[in-house]
């Protein structure tokens, strides 16, 4: 691997890539030396976008759902085919909406919860496979603070988050012994995402109590997540790292 490069030689797979905290994650790893596949569920511009601000030749987008089974299947094997075998994966996928509880529609849940929790393992069923044949891979879900703390925000994304976590710890147990690392990185408010979503009131109050002062960026999520996936970091699994700025 060339020094001063976390990922180089690695061939990444970020989910959700073509906005927000996906394209950080795509941004900078590329910037690390990997090279880069994502997915998006619909904005074609944007993925293209994406595409043209990475510092590589090697990157490819694919238009598929993470609920798309054999669409995933597909793309896995195309991206293996082309770019080499996927040694990261980054579970970025998600949505939410705000809205109270007891407006909740029994399809808000299903929608959130499918592609939140079912997506993730969806996608990394597929990727896993080969990760244990060659008895390698860093595989990173992107959590939040919402299924970490007792906080005001959406109970179905709440229960996601909360879900993820689960599922990174009893994935980095099973896969351990093929010297996979999964981990959960749990971000606080971002500047962009959910925080565009939610009412001056409530950022105002986050920033009240982060001891940082401020939400977080996108690019600082993806820098952690960077050196989570290099080799600099050979023994931690199974954690969840909270990155809220200090929030009390």
């Amino acid at each position: 691997m060339s020094s001063g490069k976390l990922l180089s030689g690695r061939v990444a797979l970020i989910t959700g890539g073509s906005r927000g905290l996906g394209r950080a994650l795509c941004e900078v790893f590329a910037r690390e030396g990997a090279s880069i596949a994502f997915n998006y569920a619909s904005d074609g511009k944007a993925a293209e976008e994406t595409l043209a601000g990475l510092d590589t030749p090697n990157k490819r987008a694919f238009k598929c759902s993470v609920l798309d089974r054999p669409g995933i299947e597909q793309m896995v094997s195309a991206i293996e085919a082309d770019l080499g075998p996927i040694a990261i994966l980054v579970n970025n996928a998600g949505v939410t909406e705000v809205m109270p509880f007891a407006m909740l529609e029994e399809e808000d849940w299903d929608e959130v919860m499918d592609i939140n929790v079912k997506g993730t393992y969806l996608v990394t069923r597929a990727v896993a496979r080969s990760m244990i044949r060659r008895r390698y891979g860093r595989i990173v879900n992107i959590g939040s603070l919402a299924g970490f703390k007792m906080i005001d925000a959406p109970v179905h994304y709440c229960t996601s988050k909360a879900a993820i976590q689960g599922f990174t710890l009893a994935l980095a147990k099973e896969l351990a012994r093929y010297e996979i690392l999964v981990n959960c990185i749990a971000p606080g408010l971002l500047d962009e995402g959910v925080g565009l979503k939610l009412p001056e009131t409530k950022l105002a109050d986050y920033v009240k109590h982060c001891g940082l002062r401020r939400p977080g960026t996108c690019a600082e999520i993806a820098e952690l997540a960077a050196f989570v996936c290099s080799e600099r970091n050979s023994y931690m699994s199974g954690a969840v790292l909270l990155a809220d700025g200090a929030l009390g």
